[in-house]
């Protein structure tokens, strides 16, 4: 695959692919369609109706979030001369732009069609920082000129140059978007042919004509406005932009000489735009795994292609945007807050949890926390997924608008009532790592 950066990629492949599934259809709505047309009917959204409503949109603007970075993670410089070379990335990337354009478009079109639904989505929610009229800016946004403009110029590319990107549908990295981009064809050249386009002047986005930076003018492009609204409704005076993370290497290091296998980090990112879209102070769980030789030592046994990816500086397994994935210390801890559970079982109860837990390693993350299905794990079901009904572990799913699941507040309540205790905070006090009575003080000061 000619292309730098193939671990990124292989990355935002999998959050396309996991976003591309989340994202809703008319046949997966019937009800809430239906609570809409009652919506309409009435006028306004019952308590009910209005709370599913909102779970939605929030889903949505989660996944529009991830898709949102993925043009920055594969181009972090100006890009090539050649764009030629840089086929995977385009594929990747364009196919995110594709996912994005068609879930805009069927919510758009369904506010377009019940005004109730557009005032709604258009409210202020101060409990998660959401502002007035976010979804209005949003669809300006993806609407405006210069925006279509850029994914005619991406779909053009597309036609260009499809025999060459259907040579890569055998790739093992980005084989999948590669088909995903033709189940989006449709859409592609409806946008193409729409009227639209004949007005609109496409040389200054030419990719035939353009230099090395033909990546961000048009690809970048594409996300630019929408990134822009997305970025407004950061949490205002939380953390300046740029800001380090309060875990630093000396504390991180600290922090990681006390962990053992089966320990249970709940993290917080000050500044991540996930944090409005989750409840509560502790949105993220990931679980420590140890070196190879401590999870020997407690009675770990993993068939051989797992452990071999679990080797080296491995040691954690987490679930993000990009799925459930093996991860060092420096890109886990790479947080400004964490509390430590450690759970009460024995080696061989631990040993079990840990394997367990192991064997979901890449599968799609989960942007609609369904925790019915296990083909997808939200970072939570990775926990719940490895420690439920081992000794007196036991969790209970809750529902939110007939989806169970397990947010992170909940997990750690839970967890905590099972048996597990906490072994340590870090980033709630300073710059220090606490244990004992004073991290238990400094995590219930958070609740």
């Amino acid at each position: 695959m000619p292309d730098a950066g193939h671990e990124e990629i292989a990355r935002s492949v999998s959050a396309v692919l996991a976003a591309a599934r989340a994202m809703p259809v008319a046949e997966d709505l019937g009800p809430e369609l239906q609570q809409i047309e009652m919506a309409e009917a009435r006028g306004y959204f019952l308590p009910d109706e209005d709370e599913s409503v909102r779970l939605r949109y929030l889903q949505y603007l989660g996944v529009r979030t991830a898709l949102l970075e993925i043009p920055i993670s594969l181009a972090p410089g100006s890009g090539e001369k050649d764009w030629i070379s840089r086929l995977p990335s385009f594929v990747t990337a364009f196919a995110a732009a594709c996912v994005l354009v068609r879930a805009t478009r069927f919510l758009t079109e369904l506010a377009v069609a019940h005004p109730v639904l557009w005032k709604k989505l258009d409210e202020e929610d101060l409990r998660i920082g959401l502002p007035r009229k976010t979804f209005t800016r949003l669809y300006r946004a993806s609407a405006s000129p210069e925006s279509l403009a850029r994914f005619r110029a991406a779909a053009e590319f597309y036609h260009e140059h499809r025999k060459q990107i259907s040579g890569l549908s055998e790739d093992s990295v980005v084989g999948p978007v590669v088909a995903l981009l033709g189940e989006e064809e449709a859409l592609i050249d409806r946008r193409k042919r729409g009227a639209v386009w004949r007005h609109l002047v496409y040389r200054w986005f030419s990719f035939r004509r353009r230099h090395r930076s033909a990546w961000r003018q048009v690809m970048f492009g594409l996300f630019e406005a929408g990134g822009s609204a997305i970025a407004d409704l950061r949490q205002p005076g939380i953390k300046p932009s740029g800001a380090p993370k309060r875990l630093s290497p000396s504390v991180r290091d600290e922090l990681l000489a006390t962990l053992r296998p089966g320990d249970v980090c709940v993290t917080r990112h000050d500044d991540a735009l996930s944090n409005l879209f989750l409840p509560g102070f502790w949105p993220h769980a990931t679980l420590y795994l140890g070196s190879a030789e401590e999870r020997r030592a407690i009675g770990v046994v993993l068939p051989s292609e797992i452990e071999t990816r679990a080797t080296g500086p491995i040691r954690f397994l987490e679930s993000k945007k990009d799925g459930v994935r093996f991860r060092p210390a420096e890109e886990t801890l790479a947080v400004d807050a964490c509390v430590v559970l450690r759970p009460s079982l024995q080696s061989a109860e631990l040993a079990r949890a840990i394997g367990r837990a192991m064997e979901h390693e890449g599968k799609l993350y989960d942007f609609l926390f369904d925790f019915r299905t296990s083909d997808r794990l939200a970072c939570t079901e990775v926990i719940y997924r490895g420690f439920h009904g081992i000794g007196p572990v036991s969790f209970q799913l809750k529902e939110v608008s007939g989806r169970k699941c397990l947010p992170a507040e909940d997990l750690l309540d839970q967890a905590l009532a099972c048996g597990f205790t906490i072994h340590a905070t870090t980033g709630l006090e300073g710059d220090s790592v606490l244990f004992g009575d004073a991290a238990e003080r400094a995590f219930r000061a958070t609740r």
